[in-house]
């Protein structure tokens, strides 16, 4: 069953291309659910979404590329990012705009055409430019006031999985991705 979106929605996560090109996601407070856990050796855990994996690889599927541009640098992060195969990531990154801005140039990429999903005053400068900002709902309320979309799904709990289904929906490529699911690897 496809998800349901507003037209306001599909309108905004369609942008002046009919669909974004590349969507950018913070991780903590996105991806995670914000929580940093860290052991007696110092080592960093954190935990993903499956739902959200998923997402962000269909949307490489389609065309749409996801990049992910993250303030922490963290060996779980970097793992996450190598297992779900994802091309661009930038780790440790303390002004989010200055990294983004020539990663969209070297893509091709104005930021009309990319989608970005943040939670915290770092993530303002990308959501302010993008094409569609997009936020959990839990984010703080700078980032909410400039939100073109909310998710009802909670950070790392499926919101990024939402994010791209809205986009993935609005772009013509969600029910082509989800008939393709249904049938069986011998042609069934």
């Amino acid at each position: 069953m496809e998800r349901r979106f507003s037209t306001e929605q599909l309108l905004a996560a369609q942008g002046g291309a009919f669909g974004m090109k590349a969507a950018i996601f913070d991780v903590d407070g996105v991806l995670t659910d914000g929580r940093i856990y860290i052991g007696e050796q110092g080592e960093v855990f954190k935990a993903f979404s499956t739902l959200d994996g998923h997402g962000l690889k269909l949307l490489q599927t389609a065309g749409i590329e996801p990049i992910v541009i993250t303030g922490r640098d963290a060996p779980a992060v970097r793992r996450r990012i190598q297992d779900l195969g994802l091309r661009h990531a930038l780790f440790g990154i303390k002004d989010k705009l200055a990294a983004a801005e020539p990663l969209l140039a070297s893509l091709g990429l104005a930021w009309s055409q990319v989608a970005a999903m943040g939670d915290d005053w770092p993530d303002l400068p990308l959501l302010a430019r993008a094409g569609l900002a997009i936020a959990p709902p839990g984010a703080h309320a700078e980032v909410l006031a400039l939100a073109g979309y909310v998710t009802r799904a909670h950070a790392g709990y499926g919101a990024a999985r939402e994010a791209c289904d809205l986009l993935l929906t609005a772009a013509g490529h969600y029910q082509r991705l989800l008939s393709e699911h249904l049938q069986t690897l011998d042609g069934r």
